[in-house]
């Protein structure tokens, strides 16, 4: 309970005295309210709030999150904390009126009281929700989305990397290396020099100027 902070032999009065009947215009309503820290308990929205705390750096470590993904989940836990901010800033402004206080220091009673009427008639407008959670999940699904798609992005490139590392460490040294081996892994090159006989050309262009020309003695 939360009176379980107050010591059994202690009178309310010591923490609670109700608002003189004359008060000095210096006064202020919260210097006749009760200390906080003896009664209030905490809000069902702050419990919710401990209860759903989102560990961001989990999420982008356990999916392997990276590029543009990061940059939205970021961008998204950058708006979160902040209204977060405000919603806990417009939760520890005082919410009651203290009408007995204003009756005090105002002769004229009519306007307390119409004022008191006016607030106890007011009805704050509820909204629906539903959508801006829709539109959370939504960004949640296709976050998780381009997560799977970048995570299978990379896989294949890391099996493209690993195929040529296993082919360069498997590769014969170039003295070793016979001309089926060349035509057996660029076929083109056949192809290309038989339309090259085709034609009557015996000569690979542009290598008499780069290798010269050899002729035996």
């Amino acid at each position: 309970m939360f009176f379980s902070t107050i010591p059994a032999d202690t009178s309310l009065s010591h923490y609670y005295s109700p608002p003189p009947t004359n008060v000095h215009p210096a006064y202020k309503p919260s210097d006749f309210r009760p200390p906080t820290s003896h009664f209030e308990m905490a809000s069902p929205a702050a419990v919710r709030s401990a209860a759903v705390k989102v560990d961001w750096t989990r999420i982008i470590t356990s999916l392997s999150l990276k590029g543009s993904t990061v940059s939205q989940l970021q961008a998204f836990k950058k708006r979160n904390e902040e209204a977060r901010r405000k919603v806990n800033l417009l939760h520890d402004q005082p919410t009651e009126v203290d009408f007995t206080h204003y009756r005090a220091l105002l002769k004229n009673q009519t306007v307390v009281d119409e004022i008191e009427r006016a607030y106890k008639a007011f009805k704050p407008v509820t909204y629906d929700v539903s959508k801006q959670i829709k539109t959370i999940e939504n960004f949640e699904a296709e976050a998780v989305k381009n997560a799977e798609n970048t995570k299978a992005s990379v896989d294949a490139e890391l099996a493209d990397l690993a195929a040529t590392l296993k082919n360069i460490e498997e590769s014969r040294p170039l003295e070793d290396l016979t001309i089926d081996d060349v035509a057996n892994a660029a076929p083109e090159i056949d192809k290309r020099t038989e339309q090259m006989v085709s034609r009557g050309r015996w000569q690979v262009p542009g290598y008499k100027e780069k290798f010269g020309d050899f002729s035996l003695m």
